[in-house]
């Protein structure tokens, strides 16, 4: 009978929040996932960002409707009181159940099979342009084109970390290390907890991991408060040097991107290094380490420094693509600080996403993620699909109210040194003091 159910406040859940006590609620019900946390395939990252609260869309959005049958071995006995769901919320998940129904979150395509088929390609044309030619234009070639491999294999590795990409989750596994920590030496278990969080927290300043990127850039002034990171669990000190660099960071965006795969280098040893609980660490550790043996083996073929130093910048340019692409998508964005809310799911996905306008022959240049608003909706959705689904999402947004933002790939450019500049001149602001160095002191004292 309903009457004989325990129920509890809003703000009653609210206080289970905290490492060693999560509660979430899904449905009104709710569930102690504290045990669960340590298992919990997304790490417990997204668990304890989430907690406290209903997370039911997001519940909806990560899990197949086969993970439901598990949740009442979580189930503590008491109902959420005054449980309410909005009308956007509603009507997104009918969406998710009518994709299900279609069958599309199983329809993977092709997709994989054909890229797997071009990296393949281009790894051979690659070392067969270093190993059997002599001219320096083909070594050149060659060095673009391994950057260019690294675009491709990092598609594969993104889809992988949000869906089954193979025939069963071995394959996937073994898909994952070979394409990102085997080719391209970036530990696919960092980025899966990297992303998890981004998604999860998309756009928050403090609990989304893609937008702390200090000293280097900031895309608000609220970074100048000197913000507390909750995902790498420091603070993020505004001072005279990050001041200096964010001062000019519309100026030095892309030829940092340019070498931006060296923080994702750093980042993956790091996590593999520390003390943190990485499933199959030994795996992901192997697989770098084929990484770093047959990437400067090629590179020492080359019959100079010079042409090693080329291959070398070379790979890392056109690789710098897929950097600024990940960039356009949320640097001109909506922020926000604090805590991701389950809420508003819905509506912080949405405003927090930019989608690239592109025609469907360009869809492989961008990997899906052309289609941000939608990937951020329904992140287990093969990317073959994104474009099928994108008029009933915008339908669904202008029913609602809801921004469904896109621009060409050279507007977002520019609405992102916009937003650059923008955060720029307010760091040059003198009126707003921090200590200030030497260098910075030379540079902005005028008369």
């Amino acid at each position: 009978m309903a009457e004989s159910r325990k129920y509890i406040s809003k703000a009653e859940l609210e206080t289970h929040k905290k490492p060693g006590d999560l509660w979430i609620s899904i449905q009104g019900k709710i569930y102690d996932v504290t045990e669960w946390s340590k298992e919990h395939p997304g790490g417990t990252l997204p668990l304890l960002n989430l907690a406290g609260q209903d997370a039911t869309d997001a519940f909806v959005a990560y899990h197949p409707t086969s993970a439901w049958q598990y949740l009442d071995k979580f189930f503590n006995g008491y109902y959420l009181k005054d449980y309410s769901v909005s009308e956007a919320s509603k009507d997104y998940r009918k969406l998710v159940a009518e994709f299900s129904k279609m069958g599309l979150f199983e329809k993977k395509g092709h997709v994989t099979c054909i890229s797997l088929c071009f990296i393949t390609f281009l790894f051979c044309i690659s070392v067969y342009g270093v190993l059997c030619c002599e001219s320096v234009w083909v070594h050149l070639f060659s060095g673009g084109l391994m950057g260019f491999l690294w675009i491709q294999s990092g598609w594969i590795g993104h889809d992988s970390g949000h869906y089954v990409v193979m025939s069963n989750k071995k394959f996937n596994r073994f898909t994952q290390i070979l394409t990102g920590n085997c080719l391209a030496g970036i530990s696919i278990g960092w980025w899966k907890w990297n992303h998890n969080a981004h998604h999860i927290a998309c756009n928050s300043l403090d609990y989304d991991p893609d937008l702390q990127h200090m000293p280097f850039f900031v895309v608000s002034s609220k970074f100048f408060r000197s913000l507390t990171s909750c995902f790498y669990e420091r603070k993020m000190n505004f001072d005279s040097v990050s001041r200096f660099l964010v001062s000019y960071q519309h100026l030095t965006f892309y030829p940092v991107m340019c070498f931006a795969r060296i923080n994702l280098f750093a980042q993956s040893f790091i996590l593999l290094f520390s003390k943190r609980n990485v499933p199959n660490r030994g795996q992901e550790i192997l697989g770098l380490l084929v990484y770093w043996i047959w990437y400067p083996l090629l590179v020492s073929c080359l019959p100079n420094w010079g042409e090693r130093v080329m291959f070398v910048l070379a790979s890392f340019v056109v690789t710098g693509i897929q950097h600024i692409q990940f960039c356009l998508n949320h640097f001109s964005s909506n922020v926000y600080v604090g805590p991701p809310s389950g809420n508003d799911w819905f509506e912080k996905q949405t405003g927090g996403t930019l989608n690239i306008l592109c025609s469907s022959w360009m869809d492989w240049f961008h990997g899906g993620l052309q289609f941000q608003v939608e990937h951020h909706l329904f992140p287990r959705l093969p990317r073959c699909h994104l474009r099928k689904i994108s008029p009933f999402v915008k339908e669904l947004c202008k029913k609602h109210k809801l921004p469904y933002n896109s621009a060409s790939f050279w507007k977002a450019n520019a609405m992102t040194l916009k937003t650059l500049k923008t955060a720029a001149l307010q760091a040059r602001d003198l009126t707003n003091p921090v200590p200030k160095n030497l260098v910075w002191e030379a540079v902005n004292t005028h008369g």
